[in-house]
């Protein structure tokens, strides 16, 4: 558990640490972060947007092989969605049946977002944590076509690992990204972390609104 702490909240000083220890194992276990980020839906709050990021940043640095690193990423990504899809369609009824009531929160949230765009819902939840967990797990309930489902996960998988990676590598030969880096990851960290905060203020007020109705009122 402190290791997953350490992971969520020190991205960039644990990728480092795990790269000075060993460098295979540190691919490894960036496969199995973002398998798991996209795969399973337990682990919605795994850093996503925020690793990518991280790790383009230090395989600009020339810590990782950008070579070996982008492809590995986009084979989890794509891996993790269709693993995603099939515990959804084969297990996703008995799961939805659990007692939580974020989990359930998240579910009918990711719900009306595939309801809204469909089949498009798999690429574009990419881009937004919560929704990138569950909308593939979602799409398995709904036995959504497959061969649909894998083309969308497939460009939506790719473009992400391009854009936050790749991306990140091209531009960590700015000075000024080097410089401001903490800052920038930061900012990201908080934009990943928002849909939680959110989520839990949400249901924060409305508890304290059903203790209020419940209260009886003196005289």
């Amino acid at each position: 558990m402190e290791q997953i702490l350490d992971l969520i909240l020190h991205t960039e000083e644990f990728i480092t640490g795990m790269i000075e220890s060993n460098l295979t194992l540190t691919y490894v276990l960036l496969f199995l972060i973002i398998f798991s980020e996209t795969g399973l839906v337990i682990f919605p709050f795994f850093p996503g947007d925020a690793l990518l990021i991280t790790v383009g940043i230090i395989a600009g640095a020339g810590s990782l092989n950008i070579w070996i690193l982008v492809p590995l990423l986009i084979a989890a990504a794509i891996l993790g969605n269709a693993s995603n899809y099939f515990i959804g369609k084969y297990a996703g009824k008995r799961l939805m049946k659990v007692r939580s009531k974020i989990f359930q929160g998240y579910l009918d949230r990711t719900s009306e977002f595939y309801a809204k765009h469909g089949a498009k819902a798999v690429m574009y939840s990419r881009f937004f944590p919560i929704f990138r967990t569950y909308v593939p797990f979602v799409a398995g309930v709904t036995r959504m076509d497959f061969p649909a489902f894998m083309r969308y996960n497939i460009f939506g998988g790719t473009i992400w690992v391009l854009i936050f990676t790749w991306g990140m590598y091209m531009l960590g030969e700015i000075p000024f990204v080097k410089e401001h880096f903490h800052t920038i990851f930061l900012f990201i960290m908080f934009l990943t972390i928002v849909p939680f905060l959110l989520r839990f203020i949400k249901m924060l007020g409305k508890r304290l609104r059903n203790v209020t109705a419940e209260t009886p009122k003196n005289g």
